[in-house]
């Protein structure tokens, strides 16, 4: 989503909720403090579906919030904008085993639609190659364990394709950090590339796996990959110290 606004020059800023204390999703303090710098528009991904308060008090200060989601929705919907989620139960398409980055490619691909179709790109810019970031969609679809059937099937076909290429700077630099040698698979995206992408919310560092995959600068890409691969280990050391630990109480 980041790579498309920017590629339409709408500069977007990244929020990535500290998981230990601030949860998962959106929170109203977070939430609040996004409106007080300016924002207009807030998109939540993978998560929002359940925030019925965080978004209310900044509805109601007019930001405009849009909700894209995966996970399942109770009876009613949040006060947003609009709700993106093939698992809403008003929606009966068959899309409902998409991970969100396949929901949010799709946001994308209606988007851009909509941008071509009144006439922008003649206008303003030259057309985005969505095809580009299905490295992107291959790495969270299979990282959200979704069942690898239907499109999530093709999208992680085609996306490991563009990921050999190695045009995304991150994810290059993180491949040779792990010293991931040939074609890059299904196993090297959920147990090596994944974790890694992964690992600077387990200790504190939300933002990291998110800067790195918007990176488009080599020198940076790199020491981001270093210090996520360091982050991977000490999470590491830290799993095998409590599992050790809940061994020894059993």
């Amino acid at each position: 989503l980041v790579r498309f606004l920017r590629s339409v020059n709408v500069q977007p800023e990244i929020y990535i909720p500290d998981r230990l204390s601030e949860g998962y999703g959106p929170n109203s303090k977070a939430m609040l403090g996004l409106a007080s710098r300016g924002a207009k528009v807030i998109v939540t991904v993978d998560c929002g579906i359940n925030s019925f308060d965080s978004i209310s008090c900044v509805s109601d200060k007019g930001v405009d919030v849009i909700v894209v989601d995966h996970h399942i929705s109770g009876p009613s919907l949040p006060p947003a904008y609009a709700v993106v989620n093939p698992n809403r139960i008003d929606e009966n398409s068959s899309l409902g085993n998409l991970a969100a980055v396949g929901v949010t490619l799709l946001l994308v691909v209606a988007t851009n639609r909509t941008l071509r179709n009144c006439g922008w790109y003649v206008e303003f810019e030259n057309e985005p190659n969505i095809m580009e970031w299905l490295d992107l969609v291959a790495l969270g679809t299979v990282c959200d364990v979704v069942p690898l059937t239907g499109l999530n099937r093709a999208f992680v076909f085609q996306g490991l394709k563009v990921m050999g290429k190695r045009k995304n700077r991150g994810l290059a630099a993180l491949s040779d950090v792990a010293r991931l040698d040939g074609a890059p698979n299904t196993y090297h995206i959920g147990f090596i590339l994944g974790p890694r992408v992964n690992a600077g919310g387990r200790v504190g560092r939300s933002n990291l796996g998110a800067s790195l995959l918007c990176s488009d600068d080599p020198a940076a890409a790199k020491i981001m990959a270093i210090e996520l691969d360091d982050y991977n280990s000490e999470r590491q050391e830290i799993e095998s110290k409590v599992l050790f630990q809940a061994r020894e109480q059993i």
